[in-house]
Protein backbone atom coordinates (compact mmCIF):
# COMPACT_ATOMS: atom_id res chain seq x y z
CA UNK A 1 0.00 0.00 0.00
CA UNK A 2 1.29 3.46 -1.22
CA UNK A 3 1.97 5.91 1.99
CA UNK A 4 0.49 9.29 1.72
CA UNK A 5 2.85 12.69 1.60
CA UNK A 6 1.05 15.79 2.85
CA UNK A 7 2.14 19.07 2.43
CA UNK A 8 1.47 20.95 5.52
CA UNK A 9 1.76 25.02 4.75
CA UNK A 10 4.75 26.26 7.47
CA UNK A 11 4.47 30.20 6.78
CA UNK A 12 2.98 30.96 10.22
CA UNK A 13 0.83 29.13 12.96
CA UNK A 14 0.49 26.36 14.39
CA UNK A 15 1.98 23.89 11.68
CA UNK A 16 4.44 21.60 13.82
CA UNK A 17 0.96 20.64 15.49
CA UNK A 18 -0.82 19.56 12.26
CA UNK A 19 2.84 17.79 11.63
CA UNK A 20 3.07 15.49 15.45
CA UNK A 21 -0.40 14.46 14.41
CA UNK A 22 0.13 13.24 10.94
CA UNK A 23 3.41 11.28 11.52
CA UNK A 24 1.78 9.96 14.77
CA UNK A 25 -1.05 8.16 11.90
CA UNK A 26 2.06 7.21 9.87
CA UNK A 27 1.82 9.76 7.18
CA UNK A 28 4.87 11.97 5.81
CA UNK A 29 4.93 15.39 5.98
CA UNK A 30 6.95 18.18 4.48
CA UNK A 31 6.57 22.16 5.22
CA UNK A 32 6.20 24.00 2.48
CA UNK A 33 7.46 27.89 2.38
CA UNK A 34 8.32 28.77 -0.63
CA UNK A 35 7.35 27.77 -4.72
CA UNK A 36 10.18 25.03 -5.03
CA UNK A 37 8.42 23.34 -1.60
CA UNK A 38 5.23 23.28 -2.91
CA UNK A 39 6.55 21.79 -6.48
CA UNK A 40 6.79 18.54 -4.43
CA UNK A 41 4.94 15.87 -5.17
CA UNK A 42 1.84 15.16 -2.45
CA UNK A 43 -1.12 13.47 -1.96
CA UNK A 44 -3.08 16.28 0.35
CA UNK A 45 -2.90 19.41 2.25
CA UNK A 46 -3.20 20.74 5.48
CA UNK A 47 -3.34 24.92 6.26
CA UNK A 48 -2.87 25.61 10.08
CA UNK A 49 -4.57 27.70 12.25
CA UNK A 50 -2.73 31.31 12.69
CA UNK A 51 -3.23 35.25 11.54
CA UNK A 52 -5.32 34.49 8.08
CA UNK A 53 -4.61 38.01 7.14
CA UNK A 54 -0.71 37.14 7.66
CA UNK A 55 -0.69 33.88 5.85
CA UNK A 56 -2.53 35.80 3.04
CA UNK A 57 0.25 37.69 2.28
CA UNK A 58 2.97 35.15 2.51
CA UNK A 59 1.23 33.22 0.20
CA UNK A 60 0.76 36.17 -2.28
CA UNK A 61 4.42 37.31 -1.60
CA UNK A 62 5.82 33.79 -2.13
CA UNK A 63 3.74 32.93 -5.38
CA UNK A 64 2.01 30.18 -3.46
CA UNK A 65 -1.40 31.49 -3.42
CA UNK A 66 -2.30 30.62 -7.32
CA UNK A 67 -0.46 27.20 -7.20
CA UNK A 68 -2.13 26.23 -4.33
CA UNK A 69 -5.74 27.38 -5.52
CA UNK A 70 -5.33 25.80 -8.66
CA UNK A 71 -4.28 22.62 -7.08
CA UNK A 72 -7.76 22.28 -4.75
CA UNK A 73 -9.78 23.21 -7.27
CA UNK A 74 -8.08 20.44 -9.43
CA UNK A 75 -9.28 17.83 -6.50
CA UNK A 76 -5.96 17.87 -3.74
CA UNK A 77 -7.32 16.97 -0.86
CA UNK A 78 -6.67 20.04 1.76
CA UNK A 79 -7.72 20.06 5.47
CA UNK A 80 -7.95 23.95 6.88
CA UNK A 81 -8.35 24.41 10.65
CA UNK A 82 -9.34 28.21 11.78
CA UNK A 83 -7.26 30.64 9.76
CA UNK A 84 -7.26 27.64 7.14
CA UNK A 85 -10.97 27.64 7.35
CA UNK A 86 -10.94 31.31 6.51
CA UNK A 87 -8.57 31.33 3.72
CA UNK A 88 -10.74 28.47 2.02
CA UNK A 89 -13.85 30.24 2.43
CA UNK A 90 -15.67 32.09 -0.70
CA UNK A 91 -17.61 35.11 1.34
CA UNK A 92 -16.38 36.71 5.26
CA UNK A 93 -19.37 38.45 6.40
CA UNK A 94 -21.69 38.17 3.09
CA UNK A 95 -18.83 40.13 0.89
CA UNK A 96 -16.30 38.49 -1.44
CA UNK A 97 -12.93 38.13 0.45
CA UNK A 98 -9.34 37.65 -0.88
CA UNK A 99 -7.72 34.22 -0.32
CA UNK A 100 -7.96 30.62 -1.55
CA UNK A 101 -11.72 31.07 -2.00
CA UNK A 102 -12.67 26.81 -2.93
CA UNK A 103 -15.19 26.57 -0.17
CA UNK A 104 -18.45 27.88 -0.59
CA UNK A 105 -19.04 28.90 2.99
CA UNK A 106 -19.27 32.40 4.40
CA UNK A 107 -16.93 33.28 7.44
CA UNK A 108 -17.33 35.38 10.19
CA UNK A 109 -13.60 36.10 11.71
CA UNK A 110 -12.59 36.69 15.05
CA UNK A 111 -16.79 35.34 16.09
CA UNK A 112 -16.05 34.60 19.66
CA UNK A 113 -13.67 37.50 20.70
CA UNK A 114 -10.01 38.20 21.06
CA UNK A 115 -7.75 35.79 22.33
CA UNK A 116 -10.02 35.90 26.23
CA UNK A 117 -12.55 34.39 23.85
CA UNK A 118 -10.98 31.24 23.34
CA UNK A 119 -12.76 28.27 25.00
CA UNK A 120 -12.73 24.38 24.94
CA UNK A 121 -15.56 22.28 24.01
CA UNK A 122 -16.80 18.32 23.72
CA UNK A 123 -19.15 18.51 20.53
CA UNK A 124 -20.39 16.37 17.87
CA UNK A 125 -18.62 15.64 14.65
CA UNK A 126 -20.64 14.04 12.07
CA UNK A 127 -18.81 10.65 11.04
CA UNK A 128 -16.34 10.70 13.65
CA UNK A 129 -17.25 11.34 16.95
CA UNK A 130 -19.58 12.38 19.42
CA UNK A 131 -16.84 13.43 21.97
CA UNK A 132 -14.64 15.35 20.18
CA UNK A 133 -12.61 18.19 22.32
CA UNK A 134 -12.65 21.02 20.10
CA UNK A 135 -10.10 24.25 21.19
CA UNK A 136 -11.35 27.36 19.83
CA UNK A 137 -8.80 30.49 19.60
CA UNK A 138 -9.63 33.53 18.28
CA UNK A 139 -11.82 31.11 16.34
CA UNK A 140 -13.98 31.76 13.30
CA UNK A 141 -17.64 30.32 12.73
CA UNK A 142 -19.34 30.01 9.30
CA UNK A 143 -22.55 32.28 9.00
CA UNK A 144 -23.80 30.03 6.64
CA UNK A 145 -23.32 27.55 3.53
CA UNK A 146 -23.20 29.02 -0.05
CA UNK A 147 -24.20 25.76 -1.98
CA UNK A 148 -25.84 22.58 -1.30
CA UNK A 149 -22.37 20.86 -2.00
CA UNK A 150 -21.08 21.82 2.08
CA UNK A 151 -22.09 18.85 4.56
CA UNK A 152 -21.81 20.46 7.54
CA UNK A 153 -19.89 18.42 10.44
CA UNK A 154 -20.42 19.76 13.69
CA UNK A 155 -21.93 22.98 15.00
CA UNK A 156 -21.16 24.48 18.74
CA UNK A 157 -23.35 26.77 20.12
CA UNK A 158 -25.66 27.65 17.52
CA UNK A 159 -22.90 28.28 14.79
CA UNK A 160 -21.32 25.75 12.18
CA UNK A 161 -17.62 24.65 13.32
CA UNK A 162 -16.85 22.15 10.62
CA UNK A 163 -17.92 21.42 7.06
CA UNK A 164 -16.73 19.23 4.12
CA UNK A 165 -16.67 20.38 0.34
CA UNK A 166 -16.00 17.28 -1.54
CA UNK A 167 -12.00 16.86 -0.92
CA UNK A 168 -11.93 20.26 1.58
CA UNK A 169 -12.71 19.89 5.03
CA UNK A 170 -12.04 22.64 7.45
CA UNK A 171 -13.30 23.26 11.27
CA UNK A 172 -13.41 26.08 13.25
CA UNK A 173 -11.63 24.82 15.49
CA UNK A 174 -8.07 23.08 16.33
CA UNK A 175 -8.33 19.65 16.84
CA UNK A 176 -4.12 19.66 16.40
CA UNK A 177 -3.60 21.36 19.92
CA UNK A 178 -5.73 18.36 21.44
CA UNK A 179 -4.89 14.22 21.59
CA UNK A 180 -7.37 13.53 19.86
CA UNK A 181 -6.32 12.09 16.29
CA UNK A 182 -9.33 11.20 15.01
CA UNK A 183 -10.10 13.98 12.69
CA UNK A 184 -7.22 13.92 11.11
CA UNK A 185 -7.59 10.59 10.53
CA UNK A 186 -10.46 11.18 8.39
CA UNK A 187 -8.65 13.55 6.71
CA UNK A 188 -6.32 10.68 5.68
CA UNK A 189 -8.64 7.77 5.36
CA UNK A 190 -11.38 8.84 3.84
CA UNK A 191 -11.01 11.98 1.69
CA UNK A 192 -7.40 10.74 0.16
Amino acid sequence: MRRNRIAVLALQGAFIEHEQMLQGLGVETFEVRQLSDWEQPKDGLVIPGGESTTQFRLLNDLALLHPIRQAILEGLPVFGTCAGLILLAKQEDGHPRQGLCTMDIDVCRNAYGRQLGSFNAIGEVADIANDFPMTFIRAPYIHRTLSPEVEILSEADGHIVAVRQGHQLATAFHPELTADKRLHRYFVERMM
